[in-house]
Formats: structure tokens, sequence, C-alpha cells
């Protein structure tokens, strides 16, 4: 297995910047996800890594040694595709195989490669299939098992389970990171989905409009979000956002959100009186109570079986609130809660994390 380096790298599809400069060091047994939302380059980037896409500009290193220019084949690296990619006509041996009998890699050890692939992937009764007998879970097992035989220096994923049903991308998951843990393979994985991201990851790289916009362990992101689009984008339900002015007196703080509502909030230096914020609080860390400091009205109850969401409006705003009190599900007009202050997250006018 190998470090990956990333230094500075741009990309650019005509006079279109796709991404603007990207630094990122992947430890050598990592295992990093990409997360943002479409269109935000995270395919592109892992696609340079691969070099089916130009570095425009900066330099990607792969064990240490300058790749820009090398063929994908040269770069020594497996690649899981979202759509399998599979020879129809081939049995899954056939498929796992393939890379190493082009190599004319011996029998023996081509043999002893698959067994092994597929006694880690539960492939053992299917591989004189072909992929048409297969389910897509299966199938996806078996593009991860043509990428293991190949003992590769980095195995990358490019949203590899979105076509899977709900129930399997779960089992899937979880047989990625049972696999990553036994091989302790440098992997890079790109989605779009926060959850796959915070259950997979050693370290997120979250990013949006072709930027990095934080970088650190799935609950670094979820406790300590950088800016208002990690904090909105990781996490489920997403975060609740007021706006308002900022007014600090002393050793307290409060934040503005209307005429009638104003919300106790951290005290920090990196602010001034009468600046604009943004307050945000996690729906689940929304502290429901009898004798809450505010109320508001609800518009929705929406039952997941695991607890409940909450819509409810603050003078117009959505908000949500996460809560597993079954009581709730009784229609309410009102409810009250409380804000409690170390759960709080106050972001500036250019929506950056303000507090510690």
């Amino acid at each position: 297995m190998a470090s990956i380096h990333i230094e500075a790298v741009r990309k650019t599809f005509g006079n279109f910047p796709v991404l603007h400069g990207v630094d990122l060091t992947i430890e050598n047994g990592e295992f990093i996800v990409l997360v943002g939302p479409s269109g935000c380059g995270k395919s592109t980037l892992l696609r340079m890594i691969a070099g089916l896409e130009e570095v425009s500009s900066g330099e990607i290193r792969i064990a240490g040694k300058r790749v820009n220019e090398a063929a994908p084949k040269d770069r020594d690296i497996a690649m899981v595709f979202q759509s399998y990619a599979l020879y129809p006509h081939m049995s899954v041996a056939d498929n796992m195989s393939y890379s190493l009998r082009i190599r004319r890699t011996p029998k023996e050890k081509i043999a002893d490669a698959v067994n092994g692939a597929a006694a880690k992937l539960g492939l053992d009764t299917f591989l004189e299939r072909r992929p048409k007998a297969l389910s897509g879970g299966q199938r996806q097992r078996v593009a991860m098992g043509r990428a293991i035989v190949r003992q590769p220096k980095a195995f990358l994923f490019d949203e590899p389970l979105s076509n899977l049903d709900a129930r399997l991308r779960e089992q899937m998951r979880a047989e990625i990171k049972r696999l990553h843990g036994q091989l302790g393979a440098t992997s890079i994985y790109v989605t779009h989905d926060q959850i796959e991201a915070m259950t997979l990851a050693d370290r997120i790289v979250a990013m949006h409009g072709g930027y990095v916009q934080q970088i650190g362990s799935p609950l670094e992101l979820y406790d300590r979000p950088a800016n208002l689009f990690v904090a909105g984008f990781i996490g489920s339900p997403g975060m609740n956002f007021l706006k308002g002015v900022y007014y600090r007196e002393g050793t307290t703080a409060a934040v503005r959100v209307s005429s009638r509502l104003s919300v106790p909030a951290p005290v920090t230096t990196q602010l001034s009186s009468g600046a604009e914020v943004t307050l945000g609080i996690r729906p689940e860390h929304v502290a429901l109570t009898s004798e809450g400091r505010f109320s508001a009205s609800v518009d929705l109850v929406e039952p997941t079986g695991f607890g409940v969401i909450l819509h409810l409006s603050i003078d117009g705003v959505a908000f949500k609130v996460f809560t597993q009190d079954r009581a709730t599900l009784v229609p309410a007009k009102e409810i009250s809660f409380d804000l409690p202050l170390e759960r709080l997250h106050l972001f500036n006018a250019e929506g950056v994390r303000v507090i510690d």
C-alpha cells in the first residue's frame, strides 16, 4: 500500500474551473471519503488520481512518485465504479481474474488470489455464475473482488453503492468497512451520502464548489463544523439555522433573531457587538421541556421508528427537532423547548465558525 499526496491541484474544462487548488495528504492504509453535493468536484479529483483526467496544474504523488503524466495502468491502483463494469459473457471467476490473466500471471497464483478474494467477499459459491445471475450487491462484490486480486497500492471507489436499495447499501457499507480492516488498504471513496461518509471514513474531505471546505474525522465535522456548508451538509436531519444580530455585554451574549426572539449565545471575542451572525443547533440537541424558554407551533410530525422529527415554525423560520419521546406523536399546536448553550454553533456573516 502507499500514501497519496495531492498538492495545489487544479482542474479546468475549457474556461470553466472545476477544482481550485486542492491540498490533501492520504496516509498509508487510511480510508478517506470525499463527500459533497453533485458538481462539487469530488469525482473529478478521484479520476485525476486514477489518471482518467489530466491535471491542469499541481502535482499528484503516489508512494512518493509523481504520476501526473503516468498512464492509469502504470499507477498501480484499482478502481471500483458505480456501474460495476463487469464483462457479461464471463463468469465471476473470469471477471475477477481478468487483469491478472492479461499480465500473464501464473495460473496457480491467479487461483489463489481469486479464491482468497472470494472467501473474503462471500462469493465462494458464485464463481461459475455470470453477472446476469447475480443480485446488485453480489455484482458489486465481484467488482470489489476484481480490485482486490490485483493487490494495488490504493483502492478508489466512485459512488459504488448508488445503484443499490437502502437496505443493501447498509449491508455493503458494513462489508466495505470490514474488508478495509482486513486489508489495511489505502482507500479513497467518493459519495454524496453523508451517512456513508460518517460510517466509513477515517477522515472526511468535505467539498463544495470545487473547494475543500474541511478535513477531519467524522465526529470533528459533526461536532465542530468549520462553516455553514459543512454544518448543514453533515448530520441528518440537517442543522437548524437562525440568522440574527450578536450582542455581547460582559460575560454574557445573545443573538437577537427578531424583535420577539432573543437567544442566549456563546461569548466570543471574534465578534463585535452588533455583528450579523447565524446561530446553529442540531435537531437532536434541542431540549424539549414543559418549562422551556422558547415555544413554537408544530407544523408537521414525522415518525421514523427510531424517533420523531418535529417540524416547527419560529417566527416564520422552519426549525426541526428530533426526539425519541413518542408522546410527541400526539399533535400539539405548540411545544416548548430550550436551546442548550453548550450545543450551539455560531457563524459570522461570511459563514465561518467563530467559537472553539
